[in-house]
C-alpha cells in the first residue's frame, strides 16, 4: 500500500465532498488501487469558520504551507473563480506538485499558462471535474477515443438551465417562475448570470473543444447566448413541431475550420439529447472511427464532482510521466485554425405583426431578398383588440449572417411590431 499526502485549495461544498468520499471509501480505494490518501493541509480563508467536518490543525490560510511541504505530492483545487485560484495553482505547480482542479473558469482562461508551469516542473495538471461533474468526459477523450478525429461535440453541460427549460417544457411555466423556484430550492445561484447567459457552458465548451479538436479554443472566439429570452409560448410552438428546446454547447471541426457556440436550440424529439431532463448533463460526440457516442450523468453537486476529482487523483498516482495537451502554450487560437462566424443552421422565428392583408407577403419577400428559404409558416394568437397576430417561421438550413440580415430588415419594417424570438434549430445528424 502507498500512502499519498494531499493538499486542498479550498474546503467548501466540493472540498467537503472529496474529503467525505476519501474517508468513507478509503478501504475500497486501497483494495482496488493500493492507495490510501491522507489530506494533510487545507487552504481556507477563515480557519474559525464552522464546517461540515472538524479537521483541526489541517487548516491554513497560507498557500506556502502546502506549496512548501515536501510530503504533499498532489493538490486538489476547488476554490472557483480566476483569482486567487490561478496564483495558488501556479505556486504549487512550480513547486512540482501535481494539481487536480474542478475550476472550469481558471482552466478556460489560463490553461496555457498553467500547462507551461506544469511542464517546466514535471508536474501534472488534471481537470476531469471541470466539465460535466461526474461524467468521465475528459478521460474518455484522453484515453478511450484518442485514435479518433472528433468532428462534432454537442452537449447539455449546464444543469441549471436544463432544469429551467425542463420545467418550462413539462409544466408550461414561464422562465421567471421557474428561476425563482430554482433559487429557492438552491438549484440556481442568487445571481444566476453565469448559468442563464451561457458563460458557464462557454467555459466548458472551451475545454471540450480544445481537447476534442486538439487546438486551443479560447473563450473569446466562442459565441454565447443565454435562455433569458425564451418564453413558454416558444417552447409550446416548438413542441407542436416535434422539437425540444435545450441550451446547447456546440463545437464542429472541418479541416482547419472550427465553429464554437452556446445558445438555445430546438432539437428533434428523437435526438438522444432531447431526453435529458432536469439538472442532468450529457455530451454527444462524433468520431471518425467510433461514430456517435453519448455520455450522460449528473453535471454538478458535491459527490458527483468529488467522484471525478478522486478519479483524477488515483489516475495521476499511477502515471510514471504526466501527459500534456499538444496545442502550443499560448492564450490565443492556434495559427492556421479559422473560427467560423457564418455557420449553417435552420431557424425558428416568432414575430408579432399588424394583422392586415399583405404583411405576410412583405415578410416573405425580405426572406427571399437574402436568399433564405422558408420551410413553413404558422399564424398564432390573433388579437382583434390589438389588431395584431403572432407569426412563426421555420427556415431551411441557411447561413447565420444571412439570417441576421433578415432580422435587421424585419426590425425596420413598420408592420412588424416585435421580433419575439429567433431560435436556431439543430437537426443534430446521427449515424444511421
Amino acid at each position: 500500500m502507498r500512502v499519498v499526502k494531499v493538499g486542498f485549495l479550498g474546503f467548501g461544498n466540493i472540498g467537503s465532498g472529496v474529503y467525505q468520499v476519501l474517508r468513507d471509501n478509503a478501504d475500497l480505494i486501497e483494495h482496488r488501487d493500493g492507495l490510501r490518501f491522507e489530506v494533510k493541509r487545507m487552504l481556507v480563508r477563515d480557519v474559525n469558520k464552522s464546517r461540515k467536518f472538524m479537521v483541526g490543525t489541517k487548516l491554513t490560510t497560507d498557500v506556502a504551507d502546502i506549496a512548501g511541504d515536501p510530503e504533499i505530492e498532489f493538490v486538489c483545487e476547488f476554490m472557483g473563480g480566476i483569482h486567487p485560484a490561478r496564483e495558488y495553482i501556479l505556486e504549487v505547480l512550480k513547486a512540482g506538485k501535481t494539481v487536480i482542479t474542478a475550476n472550469k473558469q481558471v482552466l478556460a482562461n489560463c490553461w496555457p499558462e498553467l500547462q507551461a508551469a506544469a511542464q517546466e516542473s514535471g508536474a501534472g495538471l488534471y481537470f476531469e471535474a471541470s466539465v460535466a461533474g461526474g461524467i468521465p468526459i475528459i478521460r474518455t477523450m484522453w484515453d478511450s477515443i484518442q485514435a479518433n478525429h472528433i468532428d462534432s461535440i454537442m452537449g447539455i453541460i449546464n444543469g441549471t438551465t436544463n432544469y429551467i427549460l425542463t420545467r418550462m417544457t413539462e409544466e408550461g411555466l414561464s422562465y421567471e417562475e421557474v428561476l425563482e423556484s430554482a433559487q429557492k430550492l438552491g438549484l440556481a445561484e442568487p445571481d444566476p448570470t453565469s448559468d442563464v447567459e451561457g458563460y458557464d457552458a462557454m467555459y466548458k465548451l472551451s475545454i471540450l473543444g480544445s481537447m476534442g479538436f486538439h487546438t486551443r479554443l479560447p473563450i473569446d472566439v466562442i459565441y454565447h447566448e443565454g435562455i433569458t429570452k425564451v418564453t413558454k409560448e416558444d417552447i409550446a410552438y416548438g413542441k407542436e413541431m416535434g422539437y425540444t428546446l435545450k441550451l446547447l454547447a456546440i463545437g464542429k471541426k472541418r479541416g482547419n475550420e472550427v465553429e464554437a457556440r452556446v445558445h438555445p436550440a430546438f432539437i428533434p424529439n428523437t435526438h438522444p439529447l432531447a431526453s435529458i431532463r432536469g439538472a442532468f448533463n450529457a455530451v454527444f460526440m462524433h468520431g471518425d472511427a467510433v461514430g456517435d457516442l453519448m455520455l450522460y450523468g449528473r453535471g454538478a453537486g458535491d459527490l458527483p464532482t468529488a467522484s471525478a476529482i478522486i478519479s483524477d487523483l488515483v489516475y495521476a498516482c499511477h502515471q510514471d510521466k504526466h501527459r500534456y495537451m499538444t496545442f502550443k502554450n499560448q492564450p490565443f487560437l492556434d495559427p492556421g485554425t479559422t473560427i467560423l462566424e457564418d455557420w449553417e443552421s435552420e431557424y425558428y422565428l416568432h414575430v408579432k405583426v399588424v394583422d392586415k392583408p399583405g404583411v405576410l407577403a412583405k415578410m416573405t419577400q425580405i426572406f427571399a431578398d437574402h436568399e433564405v428559404s422558408v420551410a413553413s409558416v404558422f399564424q398564432k394568437n390573433t388579437s382583434a383588440k390589438e389588431g395584431s397576430a403572432s407569426v412563426v417561421f421555420v427556415t431551411h438550413k441557411t447561413r447565420e449572417l444571412a439570417m441576421k440580415s433578415v432580422l435587421k430588415d424585419l426590425e425596420a419594417e413598420a408592420d412588424v411590431l416585435e421580433i419575439k424570438n429567433c431560435i436556431r434549430v439543430e437537426e443534430g445528424e446521427q449515424d444511421a
